[in-house]
């Protein structure tokens, strides 16, 4: 009988585990407004080590086939970096249209281009999008990419290495340069490694990689990053590219991009659903 009892006892604990682990994978943690957060990382050849990434799969609708979101993170941040209320509010807003989203880890200051410290760009096609796409049972035809000031310019930089890989592209407060003597510390390791990822040279000479594309840039009107924003929008509008650009209030900081995450994600949203690949 007191055999009996344990077994019964350890199979009610084999089962409360069991319950336990699929509630924490399938339920909203607190915060996140019901979307389901997949956290592990990447055994990168690349770039050699192990790199943590964040999926986010919405709350509702279906279970696989949801087009794919990569944001990309700014300078010195990580893959939680945006893992913010806003952004979940927005994307449960947006109900049966919202994205996957994956928010990989991309350094300290990679400005996420292949260079002399590591492959990160081909890190991001070839590891961070198909182990996303397995994970989240996403549609590997319909992708967009954007981030975050150092993330802005990286999904520029990859749109321009990867012409019509991408359904969008958008930059928040993107990171970009008229030349390379403008450039931050540590953004390129040399005159050759800028004027390869030189994204504004791309635009001028008409933007072919871009063609086709849904884009977005914002930044704000107290942003250093403005004039150059600017310029790069006004260059993709005379290309007659499909780009749509704000200045709105605001620094280049936390507050900023607290304050948009809704037309952020509206714009992804809309331009994945009208991607045919």
């Amino acid at each position: 009988m007191r055999r009996g009892r344990l077994t019964v006892g350890a199979a009610a604990l084999v089962l409360a585990v069991a319950v336990g682990i699929f509630i924490a994978q399938h339920a909203g943690e607190p915060g996140t407004h019901g979307a389901r957060l997949l956290r592990y990382s990447i055994a990168s050849r690349r770039l050699h080590m192990q790199l943590a990434q964040v999926g986010v799969v919405p709350p509702g609708g279906p279970t696989a086939g949801r087009p794919l979101l990569v944001f990309l993170h700014g300078k010195g941040e990580n893959q939680e970096s945006n893992l913010v209320s806003g952004m979940f509010a927005a994307l449960r807003a947006l109900g049966r249209a919202a994205p996957d989203v994956v928010f990989p880890y991309g350094g300290e200051d990679s400005y996420w281009h292949d260079r002399a410290g590591g492959e990160w760009g081909e890190y991001v096609m070839r590891e961070v999008i198909p182990e996303a796409v397995r994970r989240m049972h996403a549609d590997p035809r319909r992708i967009a990419i954007g981030g975050l000031s150092m993330g802005g310019f990286g999904s520029y930089d990859l749109g321009l290495a990867h012409p019509g890989a991408f359904c969008a592209i958008g930059g928040d407060s993107a990171a970009l340069w008229r030349d390379g003597g403008e450039s931050a510390a540590g953004a390129f390791d040399s005159a050759e490694d800028f004027e390869r990822n030189n994204v504004m040279a791309a635009a001028r000479s008409g933007g072919a990689a871009y063609r086709g594309t849904s884009l977005w840039l914002d930044v704000g009107t107290e942003d250093p990053f403005r004039s150059a924003d600017s310029e790069f929008a006004s260059q993709l509008k005379l290309d007659d590219l499909d780009l749509d650009f704000h200045v709105w209030p605001g620094g280049h900081e936390t507050s900023y991009w607290d304050a948009h995450w809704a037309s952020y994600l509206s714009f992804y949203a809309n331009a994945l659903a009208r991607c045919h690949r």
